[in-house]
């Protein structure tokens, strides 16, 4: 993954010197800063037309480099991609980090967005600790001014001993002052104190280190913080006792400290920046802006919070997952899809002769009453109303708030706030949650939300039948299946988290000021999502419902539910006919639960048995949408492990539960 970047240095080298003009060939500048601060737009103002797309070796990352003028020169200037930490976590924070140690000569443009300051100082204090020499643009400044934040730059700089300078790189404001600081770049003054244990640690480290590019000690606190590993242009110059002596340092310094190293790092860092913060930013917007910003503070209070949290949530759920999940697609596929179109198609089709032909498009497993049905009149509503709440809190700056509140909760389990995002989701669509997964940091935390998702949450539509049949027997039967879910979803996340590979992310997280949602932006982002989903998801439906008709036409479906029943009846003590309810929540969750509904009140199943069924559905295999969405984004061997686990597990559970209640003769 890391690459060094020295063979690359020495052909641009060699390039400079062809070059026509006046070419410096003195290292490059190199732009960093936190994604969305608008570094792209200053990068292309500092650069004009001299500009070169790239991807990085040994990744699927792309940065920009281009050419310069400073004076009568032309000077080399990469745009790094967008990084929280430089104690890299995604592939863009490890390109980012690469790049710095790859050139640890050159100046850096540390760019900040004027209204995060916070966010943008912890970056850059991790530049100090590398000892960088730095010049920092304070970008989007008209956007802060708008917002009535006004910072003291002057005293800003005093106290970094640095050059800061205000941007607009929209309107190429602040770009001449901007060149003209970088011959004054400097390492910024950003001392933080993380306490004797990690400072020994760090020195320990440090002098094992003391012969790599740029500072051993800046590498050491990222290599504690919980980093993936160092870069090869460092660990290759290492010898396997150096290595294994840093392995020991990191693994007592964790043993000793109740909490993890890379958290108390980063607390030290935001702490020491709020407190630069405080002296020179002062806020002086309207009325309006200033309830607003106290709302904003209230939302992220440990105790205040929770009631704007439990709002958002309810709210969330009920327009995701009631208005969209229960009223537009009941609207649509009882109405448009079951009353009018399939109709109409099954009476075109009814028109060909041969049978096999009719079933493909029209039949129980066909191309139109399930795949098309399935995408359009189930899914698009769900996703249609989650974009558009997901678009609104995005707009109005409370989505980072929501991650933040629920981080403490989400780590017990090797997960963090931002996780919260996919799992609301999955109460309305566990297939599109699994799409979501994608705003996580790290391959583990990727996998192990899947995995949660696929095993322990009910889409909206299960959790409606569910709630049906056991609110009529009684609040204890609610209370019972709640219970084995939620303690099934932690036991298991736990234990996976530290089964699992890899680290999980640390929790660094944008909090910009809370404002009113634009209507424009929220519309223009759920229809640019819209177009992503029929592009990517709809496809996967179709090749779903087109192997479950040759599975039904191969009659290997009848043989599963026949194999299965034995399982039904004996271990979970239900009926038999209960294997045709599993086979078809694979098709649609709700329809197994719709599936053991029936029974319920036909009296062919008593109160235990639909606590015992509800909660064993609930842990079943994902339905086949869902399937074939972690197949793409997870891989089918993945995919195949979680279904072969989750099988066996819920039929364990089920029987258990089984058991329990019965052995301990609970009844209604």
């Amino acid at each position: 993954m890391s690459i060094s970047l020295n063979a690359d240095r020495i052909i641009m080298s060699k390039i400079a010197i062809r070059e026509k003009g006046n070419i410096d060939i003195h290292p490059p500048v190199i732009l960093v800063g936190n994604p969305n601060v608008g570094k792209s737009a200053l990068f292309g103002a500092l650069s004009g037309r001299y500009v070169e797309v790239s991807n990085y070796p040994g990744t699927t990352v792309d940065f920009s480099s281009g050419w310069m003028k400073l004076a009568d020169k032309k000077i080399r200037i990469f745009d790094s991609p967008g990084a929280d930490s430089l104690s890299p976590v995604s592939e863009d924070e490890i390109v980012t980090r690469d790049l710095l140690l790859s050139y640890p000569d050159s100046p850096v443009i540390c760019v900040i967005d004027s209204k995060n300051l916070r966010r943008g100082l912890v970056l850059l204090s991790q530049l100090a600790e590398m000892k960088r020499i730095t010049v920092v643009a304070l970008n989007m400044a008209d956007e802060a001014r708008g917002a009535g934040t006004v910072i003291d730059i002057e005293r800003l700089s005093e106290m970094l001993e640095i050059p800061v300078i205000s941007t607009i790189a929209t309107q190429k404001r602040g770009i001449d002052q901007l060149k003209s600081l970088l011959h004054s770049a400097a390492v910024p003054k950003l001392p933080i104190e993380f306490g004797t244990q990690i400072t020994e640690a760090a020195a320990g480290i440090e002098k094992i280190l003391h012969n790599s590019p740029g500072s051993a000690r800046g590498i050491s606190l990222t290599c504690i913080s919980g980093d993936n590993g160092l870069p090869e242009s460092i660990t290759r110059k290492l010898s396997d006792n150096d290595l294994r002596s840093i392995e020991n340092i990191k693994s007592r310094l964790r043993n000793t400290m109740a909490e993890p190293p890379g958290f108390i790092i980063a607390k030290a860092r935001n702490e020491q920046v709020k407190s630069i913060v405080d002296k020179i930013v002062t806020f002086k917007g309207s009325p309006g802006q200033r309830i607003l910003r106290k709302i904003g503070q209230l939302t992220i209070h440990h105790i205040y919070g929770i009631p704007f949290l439990l709002l958002a949530l309810v709210g969330f759920y009920y327009f995701v997952g009631v208005f969209g999940a229960q009223f537009l697609v009941g609207l649509l596929e009882e109405n448009l899809f079951g009353k009018i179109l399939n109709p109409f198609f099954a009476g075109i089709f009814d028109l060909i002769p041969v049978e096999f032909i009719r079933d493909l498009f029209v039949g129980q497993y066909g191309i139109i009453t399930m795949a098309i049905t399935y995408a359009l009149a189930l899914i698009l509503p769900i996703v249609t109303t989650f974009f558009l709440a997901f678009g609104a809190l995005e707009d109005s700056g409370y989505l980072p708030r929501l991650a933040f509140m629920v981080d403490r909760v989400f780590k017990k389990i090797g997960l963090n706030g931002r996780a919260v995002l996919p799992m609301i989701l999955g109460l309305g669509c566990d297939t599109m949650a699994v799409l979501t997964t994608r705003i996580l940091s790290t391959k583990k935390e990727k996998l192990l939300v899947t995995f949660l998702l696929t095993l322990a949450v009910p889409c909206s539509a299960q959790l409606g039948v569910t709630l049906g049949i056991l609110g009529s027997i009684s609040p204890w039967a609610v209370t019972i299946w709640i219970g084995v879910v939620i303690g099934v979803l932690f036991l298991v996340g736990y234990i996976s988290s530290k089964i699992i590979p890899g680290r999980s992310s640390d929790f660094i997280l944008e909090i910009p000021p809370l404002r009113l949602p634009r209507i424009e932006n929220v519309v223009v982002k759920t229809l640019m999502r819209l177009e992503w989903y029929l592009r990517e998801a709809v496809p996967l439906f179709v090749l779903g419902t087109l192997i479950l008709f040759l599975l039904d036409k191969l009659e290997l479906l009848a043989l599963v539910e026949r194999a299965f029943a034995p399982v039904a009846s004996g271990i979970l003590g239900l009926p038999e006919k209960s294997a045709d309810a599993f086979i078809l929540g694979f098709l649609r969750r709700d329809y197994g639960a719709a599936g053991f509904k029936m029974m319920f009140d036909d009296g062919v199943l008593d109160p235990i048995g639909a606590i015992v069924a509800m909660t064993t559905i609930t842990l079943f295999v994902p339905c086949i949408a869902n399937f074939f969405i972690i197949i793409k984004e997870r891989g089918f061997k993945t995919a195949l492990g979680m279904v072969l686990f989750i099988i066996p597990f819920a039929i364990l559970v089920g029987g258990l539960l089984n058991l329990t209640l019965r052995g301990i003769g609970i009844w209604w």
